[in-house]
């Protein structure tokens, strides 16, 4: 009998997230599924790894075509301890989210979400991360279960070339709304921070950081496109982040 693919599911939003409870819910019919997940929010934490205090794994379910666990790490940290601890061989495929808010344009580099799924890449595996483009935690999801099914359906029948993963951000709108698939480009964009500042109790100063994120590409080829006009956004990227159109201009200073 043909064995069954080993599918590993993460977020950075934490095991209790509702993003991840319905990825679960979705993943099952594939597969084998191992989830390894944050026990807190981890958003915004990107690639970091925790190397200042010791990792911790709680199993919470085990059943045969299903494991749990939480972690007390971040979400790179996750992948590396399933694909190293938990996971008793490889994994066929990893699966991130689905995360509360979009990862679109220059999210991806402060996503949690992407990186875990540039760790699965990293490792060979065919990864792919999914957001919904609503930070609410009641956020509904229910618009979005055809075409995340549809994009791991494709991604475990044809897996991805080695070094790449998907970023998939799915706008949050009704089902009915949703005007189909479009495979894209990163858009061009940036955040322009600011800081409030308070004082504590103890008169001390702390600062809460917040910002506003400014489109500043605006081609009809982008992920940001899609999502403003009703399409799911679908862009392959990869973790070489050699610039190579830069190499022989820089090379030339130093000929």
């Amino acid at each position: 009998m043909k064995r069954k693919p080993l599918i590993l599911l993460t977020n950075d939003d934490s095991i209790k997230a509702p993003g991840l409870r319905f990825l679960i819910d979705i993943v099952k019919p594939f597969g084998k599924v191992v989830v390894v997940a944050p026990d807190r929010p981890q958003s915004g934490t990107a690639h970091a790894v925790t190397v200042n205090h010791p990792l911790r794994l709680h199993q919470i379910v085990k059943e045969k075509d299903y494991e749990e666990y939480s972690c007390n790490g971040t979400p790179a940290d996750c992948v590396k301890l399933a694909f190293k601890v938990v996971l008793k061989r490889r994994a066929d495929f990893l699966f991130s989210g689905i995360n509360h808010g979009t990862n679109s344009s220059i999210n991806i580099i402060y996503s949690g979400t992407m990186a875990a799924v540039f760790e699965g890449a990293l490792a060979g595996v065919s990864s792919a991360g999914f957001s919904l483009a609503d930070y609410r935690p009641e956020a509904d999801f229910s618009s979005s279960a055809p075409y995340v099914k549809k994009i791991i359906s494709e991604v475990i029948r044809q897996k991805l070339p080695v070094g790449v993963c998907l970023n998939v951000n799915i706008p949050a709108i009704p089902e009915k709304k949703i005007r189909g698939i479009k495979v894209c480009r990163q858009a061009e964009g940036t955040w322009q921070e600011d800081f409030v500042e308070r004082t504590d109790p103890h008169g001390k100063q702390y600062y809460w950081m917040t910002g506003v994120f400014i489109k500043t590409g605006h081609g009809k080829d982008t992920d940001e496109w899609a999502l403003e006009h009703d399409f799911v956004a679908v862009v392959p990227v990869q973790f070489d982040f050699t610039a190579y159109d830069a190499i022989d201009p820089v090379s030339s200073w130093f000929s």
